[in-house]
């Protein structure tokens, strides 16, 4: 969801060739599948395109590529840190401290749930991207940042 609303976001704001977007999670267990169809169907009743997604899995070199490493939980940050050598470890942010008016530090996982949660995490996810573009949009607005490579300017939802 967060790969879709920040990549949203980035076009909205005319700067989607600033910063490329990915999405992988931490283990291997749905590596090559598509997204949840309940996450699929909030995404397009809100108007955001999921693209070809498939899952994919956070490769540990990433990390030294990565600009922002964004973390959907705890658990997802502490295992992307582990991951991390010293000098990029501060990289490695969790996605809800974006967001000063949210009450919760760790996205919920909708899997288990009904798929009215899907939409409410979602909001969250909005909220948070929201946030956390309008403090990078500034650098990458700014005429002394010249872009980099894609392969070298990520923000990392994993």
């Amino acid at each position: 969801m967060a790969e879709a609303v920040t990549k949203h976001i980035a076009a909205r704001a005319g700067l989607a060739d600033r910063v490329t977007v990915e999405s992988a999670g931490i283990g291997d267990f749905h590596v090559g599948e598509t997204a949840d169809p309940r996450t699929e169907r909030a995404l397009r009743a809100s108007g955001y395109d999921l693209g070809d997604h498939r899952a994919k899995q956070f490769q540990p070199d990433w990390l030294e590529l990565f600009d922002l490493v964004v973390a959907l939980d705890k658990g997802q940050k502490r295992a992307l840190k582990a991951m991390a050598s010293q000098n990029v470890r501060s990289r490695v942010k969790l996605l809800m401290r974006f967001d000063p008016e949210a009450d919760i530090r760790d996205v919920p996982d909708p899997y288990y749930s009904d798929e009215p949660f899907f939409t409410e995490v979602l909001r969250q996810i909005e909220s948070a991207c929201e946030k956390l573009f309008s403090q990078i949009e500034p650098a990458l607005r700014s005429p002394n940042s010249a872009p980099r490579p894609p392969e070298k300017q990520h923000l990392e939802r994993s």
